[in-house]
């Protein structure tokens, strides 16, 4: 990562991905994602967003770099940004696109599964983008279920906004979503008052409280199992949003288990039924890079 500006008038960032690297493939994806539709804008081959790091709401500008190896990244705040919120910022948007990702391995084992092929050329360069932060795909994850997305949505604006994290990039207003202290401020009737469930109000009341004691870093390079039981050992957090929590969430590939609609995608490539023996066997093929091929089947379906 290098840095230019002054701290006050905010950082510009070059920030270097791993190669092969397809920012137009990033913006297409988030275009197309119910979860986060209005929250980003992905317009112009730019993408802006709010985002928060070292307790500041941070907007960041972000745009392909000329020589495809990675993004260009404008942070502006209200106040100056130190060094610790700048690396943090980045840390935050490089994990967000997967600029890290090593397609290496998924790859080559791609260009062995014939059918896929097609997937593969399609999507050549595609990071997988995650959410902005696993506490957001958590909370996400506790207002989604059993609720159609429009509704989930209207849940999470509601939290946003009383929280009140808005910055303006690029002449237009962003809403980061807010950090686990922020939420811990709030009490469960407080909670059930603003997403008006409450279950829901429930679970997200002492989930977020037992993130505040959770290590991210852990959480991201841990011992897979170690980590999936400290997600399942969360309230609302089954083994389906656990899963959502490792892959999406936190970029854990090494496993994945299906589900009807990931099972769909694979009879679309594979164009013949696929009970869970065949899954099984496709999972053994792409080993610990099967979450990603999951998720490569997931954006062309």
């Amino acid at each position: 990562m290098s840095t230019t500006g002054h701290p006050a008038a905010g950082r510009t960032l070059r920030l270097p991905a791993r190669e092969p690297f397809d920012f137009g493939a990033s913006l297409a994806f988030l275009r197309c994602f119910p979860p986060t539709a209005g929250q980003q804008g992905t317009a112009g081959g730019e993408l802006t967003m709010a985002l928060r790091a070292g307790g500041v709401t941070v907007g960041a500008r972000i745009t392909g770099a000329a020589d495809r190896a990675g993004v260009d990244c404008l942070l502006t705040a209200g106040e100056p940004l130190g060094a610790g919120t700048v690396r943090e910022a980045a840390d935050r948007v490089g994990f967000h696109l997967g600029l890290d990702d090593d397609l290496t391995d998924f790859y080559q084992r791609a260009a062995r599964d014939a059918p896929f092929t097609a997937v593969l050329d399609r999507l050549h360069g595609y990071h997988q983008v995650k959410f902005p932060s696993p506490f957001e795909l958590l909370c996400w994850a506790i207002l989604c279920q059993r609720v159609p997305v429009p509704a989930a949505r209207t849940m999470r604006t509601a939290l946003v906004e009383a929280v009140g994290n808005r910055v303006d990039v690029a002449g237009r207003t962003h809403w980061a979503f807010p950090d686990p202290g922020q939420l811990a401020a709030y009490g469960q009737p407080e909670l059930e008052q603003l997403v008006g469930n409450s279950r829901k109000a429930s679970y997200l009341y002492r989930s977020v409280r037992r993130w505040l004691d959770l290590d991210e870093e852990f959480l991201r390079t841990g011992p897979y199992d170690a980590v999936r039981d400290q997600l399942l050992g969360l309230p609302g957090i089954g083994p389906w949003s656990a899963s959502f929590l490792l892959i999406r969430g936190l970029g854990r590939t090494e496993r994945v288990a299906p589900d009807r609609e990931m099972t769909r995608a694979a009879e679309q490539v594979y164009r013949r039924p696929v009970d869970a023996a065949q899954f099984g066997r496709l999972t053994a093929f792409y080993g610990p890079a099967q979450g990603y091929w999951a998720h490569y089947l997931r954006v062309a379906a």
